[in-house]
């Protein structure tokens, strides 16, 4: 009978070089996770084409759909932690393929500076287009 050795122990803890303040100290840096404080999410593919406009009040974005999405889109803000929100469009409808109340990792999302106010954003349908409105305060 053959006894393997036990691997060693890794230290799975991500370290980065240590950089010197202009005090002589060094201050250890260390990885954060990647969060946005607001973002927004379509039900659509992440490389469906959307048109993203800009201008000096809001945020219009509008995306072209052979489906008949209906009347009743609505654009949800949901807090997902303190300070970090995400706006969900949905519908009752199917949109895109999608099944609106199901959970999708590759749906389209962009994220939306912070002079945004998400709690603010209106989804509208029509003639083919969803139009996603995110104003931006003043």
């Amino acid at each position: 009978m053959k006894v393997h050795p036990t691997p060693p122990t890794r230290n799975l803890t991500l370290r980065y070089d240590t950089t010197t303040t202009a005090a002589g100290r060094q201050k250890k840096l260390r990885r954060l996770p990647h969060i946005f404080a607001k973002v927004l999410e379509l039900p659509f593919y992440s490389d469906a084409d959307v048109s993203v406009e800009e201008t000096a009040n809001s945020f219009k974005f509008v995306v072209d759909t052979d489906d008949d999405i209906g009347t009743d889109i609505t654009a949800h803000t949901i807090e997902i932690l303190p300070g970090v929100t995400k706006i969900v469009v949905r519908g009752v409808r199917l949109i895109g393929n999608f099944e609106v109340n199901e959970v999708e990792l590759n749906v389209w999302r962009f994220r939306l500076p912070a002079s945004t106010r998400p709690e603010l954003a209106t989804a509208a349908f029509s003639d083919g287009e969803l139009v996603v409105t995110v104003p931006k305060s003043v």
